[in-house]
This record gives structure tokens, C-alpha cells and sequence, in this order.
């Protein structure tokens, strides 16, 4: 084995060294491909006999094997060494190289090295953004003594390698999150009798965060509708927005109330995503559309607007953020949705801006919300509030219109439906409906003239 580079090693073989570590064409490579690349020429450079990189797992606090030459087991095996324990946990932690003139049990925690007859070692850190992200290092087959001038080869070696990961890390988190809010996102509302459903989603500066809104119907015929926003962006936030949206679902079989489903998901939450926050609203209409149950998270209360009549906020009251405090008392609010009433849910990206009072947004948000089609009520407030704009936060609207009136030949169906909830429907839930309840009486008995309309209407009778 030839000695490492020294340094009484002529200027010219360091510069021609450097540059082999430089060179713009390594740029021109694919992520893989330049990694690659970029161990073969620091292990050329440092005439050593194997190079790996690993990288830094933020979650579990461990380094994993990522890339390697001469050394390839350690990535075929998945080699998880913990920050500050052996050799490359040492770097990491120190945030600066370490040379080890001979490697044994004492100074090594993965057994690949000794296995492999590594003699010696350098190693440095790869740190981007000012934060350690993984460790580069080279060994000798044969007892070396790496100089410090190794160690600044090799480091100038990591930090090219630490640019590259840093861009990796980013477009995949990206890619990923981005598919991931895709497959969450409903392709198109969901077809509901009475009712007109329109939808926005727009990511903050190309960012996906975790935003997210979903709209289901029940197996009682109700409808749930549910919209909210993940504190963070990126991958992390959609992951944990993926995983409310699913476990709101699953809360949703079980209680039809609103306030009921937030609080199993904050505990839920709390338990399993520690740190965690994210405001919600949770709104469950009737079958027949005249009334909603919402229960607000943190959230802004929804826009309400009647026909012929200015937009309002809904007088809901809010309870915390979804992750703030355990056994949070939630409460759910009934509100009345007029026959042709426009319904409006939004995130804060579309009223917050960091120039004008909050107060601003939502009054702007008011005026603009007018009873109509909810696609087209879409496209205006888009166009007030955003415009030509870049948003640099998420942005998620829902508008939900209740039809003016039902065509009687869809209103018998209709009526059954909610017959059938009304008569069915659990004695715990606490709506409006609630059987023994005046509204309960009220609705069975708007229910019996219903019925002998519909005869009237469809020649036929309601089983």
C-alpha cells in the first residue's frame, strides 16, 4: 500500500488532487451515480482501499450505511450506527474528523470494519444548512497513518457530498409529500342528493404542507365534511396529515358526534405523535341538509351565506388545537343551513397575510362569499383573495351549497333516507334530531305532510 497523501506532497499533485474533487462534472450525474463517483475519487485521492457515507436519521437518532466502495456490506446489510457511539457516532456528535491509526473493539461499534481487516481510518462530518447530516469516511487494509491533510481532502470531499444529499433530501421529500397529498386529496367531492360540493387545493410556494380537507357520507346518510391544517410542511406535516385524515374516518364509524371524533384524535395524537399540532374543524349535516354539528379545533369557524343575504362567520365557539393539552373539552354547535345557503371551510393560507390585520382576511373572505354555485363561488374568492399572487402557505377551501329544493322525483328517495335516520339514529347523539326531542316531534310530523305530498307528487307510496 502507498503511503497516504503527505504533506510535503508537491503543490501541483494537491491541486490536481482537489480538482479531481471539484470537478463541475461530477454535477452532471444523477444523485446516485455522483455519490458513487465522489467515493472513488476521494478513495483515488487518499489511496485507500474502501469509502462509505452515512447518513444522519433525525428520528431515530442513528447513522445509516447509504453509499459505499470497497465497503459495500455495509449498505447491502442497513449498518445503523447511534450518534455518539463508535467510531462515525463519535464524528457525527463531535462534528469534526477523527483519525484512528489502528482499528479495534475499543475505538469501532460496527463489526463489518473488523471483519473486513480495516487497519485505519479517517473519517469527517457532512454538515449542510449548518446541521451535521451524515459522516464520510476511507480505510487502509494495511496499519496507515492518515495525516491531517487527509482529513481535508476528504472533508472537502464531504461537503460537496453534504450540498448534493441536502438537494437530494429535498426533492424526494418533496416528490413524496406531493404524492402523498395527492392520494389523500378526494379526486372529485363525493355525489350527494341536496347538495353542491366544490374544492381547492393550492401548496404554498410549491411547498406541500399539511393541509388537507375530506368530505364522506355516513352509513345514516349523514355527511361529514372535515378540513384542517398541520403545523409544519413537506413531507413530515403531510404524513401526519395522512394519518388524522385516516384516523378521523375510523372516529367517524363509530359516534356521529363531531366534537366526540376530535377528542379521540387528540388523544390519539397525543399518544402516538407526540409534539404534533394541527387545528381542525369537524362538521357532520343531516341527510337532509337543513342543519350542521361542527366542532372547531383551533379553526376558523366556517362562512355562512343565506340567499340574498351578506355572508357571515358562523357563531361556533372554538375549542384548542388538536395536540396543546390532554382531555380538552370539545364542544359541537348546532347550526341551521337555510334551503340554497352557500357553506364556505378554509385554511388560514387563504386570509392570512403577513401585512394586514387577520381581521382584514376574514372580512375579505365575507364579502366575497355569496350564495351561488360553490365552483364558481370557488373561482371568486380565489380570485379576491389570492389573485396573481404566490401563496406562502397551503391553501385548502371547501364550499358546500343546499339545494334550493329538491325535484320531486328525487325527493322520495331523499325522504326515506332521512326518515330512516331520524328513526335510527343513536339516542346519544345530541343533534337536533334527538327522538322525544320538540325538533324530533317537529321533524316526524313535517315528515307525515312530506309523505302524503310525495304521494301526490310520484303516484306512489313510502315504505
Amino acid at each position: 500500500m502507498v503511503a497516504g497523501v503527505s504533506p510535503n506532497s508537491s503543490a501541483d499533485d494537491r491541486l490536481r488532487d482537489i480538482q479531481s474533487i471539484t470537478d463541475a462534472a461530477l454535477s452532471q450525474l444523477d444523485d446516485h451515480d455522483f455519490l458513487t463517483e465522489l467515493l472513488d475519487r476521494a478513495r483515488g485521492v487518499l489511496q485507500a482501499d474502501t469509502a462509505a457515507l452515512l447518513l444522519l436519521d433525525n428520528r431515530s437518532g442513528q447513522l445509516v450505511a447509504a453509499a459505499a466502495t470497497g465497503l459495500e456490506e455495509e449498505v447491502r446489510q442497513g449498518v445503523r450506527i447511534p450518534l455518539g457511539l463508535g467510531f462515525a457516532g463519535l464524528i457525527a456528535a463531535e462534528r469534526k474528523p477523527v483519525i484512528l491509526e489502528h482499528v479495534d473493539h475499543d475505538n469501532v461499534l460496527n463489526p463489518i470494519l473488523l471483519a473486513k481487516g480495516i487497519r485505519s481510518l479517517v473519517g469527517v462530518p457532512l454538515i449542510a444548512g449548518g446541521e451535521v447530516v451524515g459522516v464520510l469516511h476511507v480505510g487502509s487494509l494495511t496499519p496507515r497513518q492518515f495525516t491531517p491533510h487527509d482529513a481535508d481532502l476528504l472533508q472537502l470531499a464531504a461537503d460537496r457530498a453534504a450540498l448534493a444529499i441536502q438537494s437530494q433530501l429535498a426533492r424526494s421529500d418533496r416528490a413524496a409529500a406531493s404524492a402523498l397529498q395527492r392520494s389523500l386529496l378526494p379526486a372529485a367531492p363525493p355525489a350527494v342528493p341536496g347538495a353542491e360540493i366544490s374544492a381547492r387545493y393550492v401548496a404554498g410556494q410549491g411547498v406541500v404542507g399539511g393541509d388537507w380537507y375530506d368530505v364522506f357520507t355516513l352509513p345514516s346518510g349523514e355527511l361529514t365534511v372535515v378540513i384542517g391544517d398541520v403545523a409544519g410542511s413537506g413531507l413530515p406535516a403531510a404524513v401526519v396529515m395522512g394519518r388524522m385524515r385516516s384516523a378521523l374516518r375510523a372516529y367517524a364509524l363509530e359516534t356521529p358526534d363531531p366534537a366526540e371524533m376530535l377528542g379521540r384524535l387528540d388523544r390519539k395524537m397525543q399518544y402516538f405523535e407526540p409534539g404534533a399540532l394541527a387545528t381542525v374543524l369537524c362538521a357532520v349535516l343531516d341527510p337532509g341538509m337543513e342543519w350542521a354539528r361542527i366542532s372547531l379545533a383551533g379553526h376558523f369557524p366556517p362562512v355562512i351565506a343565506p340567499p340574498g343575504q351578506p355572508a357571515v362567520l358562523a357563531d361556533v365557539p372554538g375549542d384548542l388545537m388538536i395536540g396543546v393539552a390532554l382531555d380538552t373539552p370539545r364542544r359541537a354547535t348546532t347550526v341551521a343551513i337555510p334551503p340554497g345557503a352557500l357553506l364556505c371551510l378554509y385554511t388560514d393560507g387563504l386570509i392570512e397575510r403577513r401585512d394586514q390585520p387577520l381581521a382584514d382576511g376574514l372580512d375579505a373572505l365575507c364579502q366575497v362569499v355569496v350564495a351561488g354555485p360553490p365552483e364558481a363561488a370557488c373561482a371568486a374568492v380565489m380570485s379576491a383573495l389570492v389573485g396573481g399572487e404566490p401563496s406562502r402557505d397551503d391553501i385548502a377551501l371547501l364550499m358546500l351549497r343546499r339545494a334550493e329544493r329538491l325535484a320531486a322525483e328525487a325527493e322520495l328517495p331523499g325522504f326515506r333516507r332521512r326518515l330512516a335516520y331520524l328513526r335510527h339514529r343513536p339516542a346519544s347523539a345530541n343533534g337536533p334530531s334527538s327522538r322525544g326531542s320538540p325538533r324530533h316531534v317537529a321533524h316526524a310530523k313535517r315528515g307525515r305532510r312530506r309523505t302524503g305530498r310525495v304521494r301526490r307528487l310520484g303516484g306512489g307510496t313510502s315504505r
